[in-house]
């Protein structure tokens, strides 16, 4: 099983990930600092910077108890967070971009008819 075990922090909120297979993955944290554990860290540079590998959990930690799985990190999946709480996720502009464009093609789609 794939762990982390090296973060690096980069700009912004990506982090240079360094996983026990020998990968090297950056990732932007950003979309996953939600809620109250994280918001704290979202908004305190300096404390952001503070994350470190737990060893026996194979992800990344800050301070205050928050970390995040390492497999969502690891294989890109979404944070249960985000698929238990849809009214909390944000879909991105290519997401909405497209979902106009089926509104639009049905909407012409009714006219014809």
């Amino acid at each position: 099983m794939t762990r982390i075990s090296k973060v690096k922090v980069l700009d912004n909120f990506r982090v240079q990930l360094v996983l026990t297979d020998g990968r090297h993955k950056i990732v932007d944290l950003e979309p996953y600092l939600h809620g109250p554990i994280f918001e704290p860290i979202k908004n305190d540079r300096p404390l952001f910077k503070t994350v470190k590998v737990d060893k026996e959990l194979g992800t990344i930690v800050w301070d205050n108890g928050a970390d995040i799985d390492p497999d969502v990190l690891i294989e890109d999946l979404t944070p249960a967070w985000m698929e238990s709480n849809h009214q909390y996720s944000t879909p991105s502009l290519e997401v909405l971009a497209v979902n106009e464009k089926k509104k639009a093609y049905a909407v012409r789609k009714r006219a014809k008819k």
